[in-house]
């Protein structure tokens, strides 16, 4: 066959993979699966330098993201933010660009479900507006809990699987530590470099300098459609069925 020829066939062939994913399954990724590993304890003050994001007592740094305009309106009560999942989601008042992020989550201990739908919520790490949710560090019950590797906790949703399961059982406190470089775009929107992400999940690396293929999709791959900014980031209020989650200790250092 002619060399042009088989380019062709190639490009058409790719076309139609590509087109042809239209189900949530399509982007799902099962195996390897990471190995258990057991988590040490870690320190988890926050430095003098870091802007405090939730300091037990208020929201005053979050906004709603069906309306920034007015005030988060989850749970806060004993030092500890509870999802509310009747509001919606919420995100921070200021933007980030390049950031250390350090977050304490916990799903109840009761928790219920399988898979998905275990103790589901999202970190978006930078959340690049309506209609396009941000590149989403995934939380989740996985402590005896199989799911798809590319959406299990300390995964990239449906980008990168973590390196080790590092989960605590549930009822226990989870820490996220995480340092987010921003993409860079050119003047003609196209991509200069990708957004990058390192995650320590209780004090385990699970993602080590990863560069991301765009901001998170649930149907599809990942790409960079639009340019953007410095954006704020986002916690999650899941729909699924089981108890909702709550956090703790948010702090955040512009890098």
């Amino acid at each position: 066959m002619h060399k042009k020829m088989l380019v062709t066939v190639a490009a058409v062939a790719l076309s139609t993979t590509l087109f042809a994913q239209t189900k949530p399954e399509d982007t799902e990724v099962w195996e390897p699966v990471p190995a258990v590993v057991t988590p040490g304890k870690i320190n988890t003050d926050a430095p003098s330098d870091a802007i405090v994001l939730f300091d037990g007592k208020t929201l005053d740094q979050w906004v709603s993201v069906k309306d920034p305009s007015q005030p988060a309106a989850w749970k806060v009560s004993g030092g500890i933010l509870t999802v509310d999942k009747n509001t919606g989601n919420i995100q921070t008042k200021r933007s980030f660009t390049n950031y250390q992020l350090h977050i304490e989550w916990r799903v109840p201990k009761n928790i219920t479900g399988t898979g998905q739908g275990r103790g589901n919520s999202g970190l978006f790490l930078a959340s690049t507006g309506p209609g396009d949710d941000g590149y989403e560090l995934q939380v989740l019950d996985n402590y005896n809990n199989k799911t798809y590797v590319n959406g299990q906790a300390g995964s990239i949703y449906k980008q990168t699987a973590p390196l080790v399961n590092a989960n605590k059982k549930p009822g226990e406190w989870q820490t996220y530590d995480v340092i987010w470089t921003a993409p860079k775009f050119n003047s003609d929107g196209s991509v200069q470099s990708p957004a990058r992400v390192t995650v320590l999940f209780n004090g385990v690396l699970v993602q080590n300098n990863v560069a991301l293929q765009g901001p998170t999709k649930y149907i599809g791959k990942a790409s960079y459609e639009k340019p953007h900014g410095a954006c704020p980031i986002k916690l999650q209020a899941h729909g699924d069925k089981s108890e909702p989650l709550s956090f703790r200790n948010i702090w955040i250092r512009e890098l």
